[in-house]
């Protein structure tokens, strides 16, 4: 039998064969979406968090100040600790794991007005950098930059809710003067929308940020603070492997300047949001691998189903592999016309299941999704595996009873009555 025969004589078999063929066809599809819609899940929440966790800031440690619970150098514990301008030099200078460490310093007392409206935001000065590590992204007009810092200009970037309260009716902020404790501060831009899941002092939407050099002037730490001490240090590794050894320098650093012992970790207390997202990747990554042995549980189950059709179907045919003996068919031409028809079943069913699987992958995420979750994120991976598997199963459950019917006499095979 030439192939062109051959391929015409699986079509017309699987025709003639229209239920057994939809019912291993649909449990092919079955096991191929339930997999690929529950790693997709998995998935989804894991990026939705990633993203807001980026949000918060890029691999950033937010060094608290404290107070000291261990003696050290003659030195008595419950000591307070703040962090002073010479600080920052001190462990960008001697910490060369660290790519950044700039200061910050809040207000939350400060009266906030434009000729439009009042309200009540915390305004927080730092470095130029400030805007990329903690991923304050502009919507429009710019960030303050070195030549703001250094000439000490009274300029300000507001967060998105911080301009509409301030400009209300649609108003352009941006070349306007916002005044804080009645002291003049040109627009130069507004931040794009932002979602935050976690913050150390409040929403980034509802601030107003300042150079460093306006807020020590302007608004400078208050007392017990002095004019060179600020709230928080940030500091970022260069890459995320050298956190570990950027925070053990940062408190080695901070420990010598301030004369404390650099194991006192109540004295320098480190909120370290690369920690905080490799601990939450673990857990996405337990749940999107729970979801996906769920999946394989159900392809599992569609896999012997499966099987079962088409165990039986070949079964059924008994007397036709007898008949095709009996006018000459060797052995390895009828399973040559199994393994095709098992074949076909298999591609075909695999992309159906393909097909259907992203398509509503791609319904579901026309839909708002909610915070933290980035919507089904389907993976080629789980999909592709997901149809070898059940296809492996489809044709060796067609291959087995073929190979056992097509062993045995032709007139054995031509007595065989089916569901005997």
């Amino acid at each position: 039998m030439v192939l062109r025969d051959l391929i015409l004589d699986v079509f017309r078999t699987i025709w003639s064969h229209k239920l057994r063929t939809f019912l291993t066809m649909f449990g092919i599809a079955w096991g191929i979406v339930s997999i690929v819609l529950m790693v997709a899940a998995g998935e989804g929440l894991r990026k939705g968090q990633e993203e807001q966790t980026r949000n918060l800031g890029k691999d950033i440690m937010i060094v608290f100040h404290g107070r000291t619970s261990l003696q050290a150098g003659g030195t008595r514990a419950g000591q307070i600790v703040r962090w002073e301008d010479s600080d920052v030099h001190a462990v960008q200078s001697q910490s060369s794991d660290c790519q950044y460490a700039i200061p910050e310093l809040e207000k939350e007392d400060v009266r906030t007005h434009s000729n439009y409206n009042n309200a009540a935001f915390l305004v927080t000065g730092s470095y130029p950098e400030f805007g990329d590590i903690r991923s304050l992204n502009v919507g429009s007009g710019r960030f303050y930059n070195w030549h703001d810092q250094n000439a000490g200009r009274r300029v300000a970037f507001l967060g998105t809710d911080a301009a509409k309260q301030l400009f209300p009716e649609g108003r352009n902020p941006i070349g306007e003067n916002v005044y804080l404790n009645d002291i003049p501060f040109l627009v130069i831009g507004v931040m794009a929308k932002k979602k935050q899941d976690s913050s150390y002092d409040g929403w980034d939407v509802n601030k107003v940020f300042i150079p460093f050099s306006a807020m020590r002037r302007d608004f400078p730490d208050k007392p017990p603070g002095t004019a060179r001490t600020f709230d928080m240090l940030l500091v970022t590794p260069r890459t995320v492997e050298h956190h570990e050894a950027c925070k053990h320098e940062v408190r080695a650093v901070l420990a010598r300047m301030h004369h404390y012992d650099p194991l006192d970790k109540e004295a320098c207390p480190i909120w370290d949001t690369v920690q905080e997202a490799k601990a939450f990747t673990q857990m996405t990554d337990g749940m999107k691998y729970f979801l996906g042995a769920v999946g394989f549980v159900t392809l599992f189950l569609g896999g012997i189903g499966v099987m079962n059709v088409m165990m039986v179907a070949v079964r059924e045919r008994t007397r036709e592999i007898g008949v095709r003996k009996a006018l000459g068919a060797p052995a390895h031409a009828i399973l040559r016309q199994f393994f095709i028809e098992a074949m076909v079943i298999a591609l075909v069913s695999g992309g159906i299941g393909m097909g259907v699987a992203y398509g509503l992958c791609w319904l579901v995420n026309l839909l708002p999704m909610p915070d933290f979750f980035a919507g089904l994120v389907p993976t080629w991976t789980s999909g592709v595996l997901a149809c070898l598997m059940l296809g492996a199963i489809a044709v060796l459950s067609a291959l087995y009873p073929a190979r056992r019917a097509a062993s045995i006499d032709p007139i054995e095979a031509l007595r065989f009555e089916a569901g005997g």
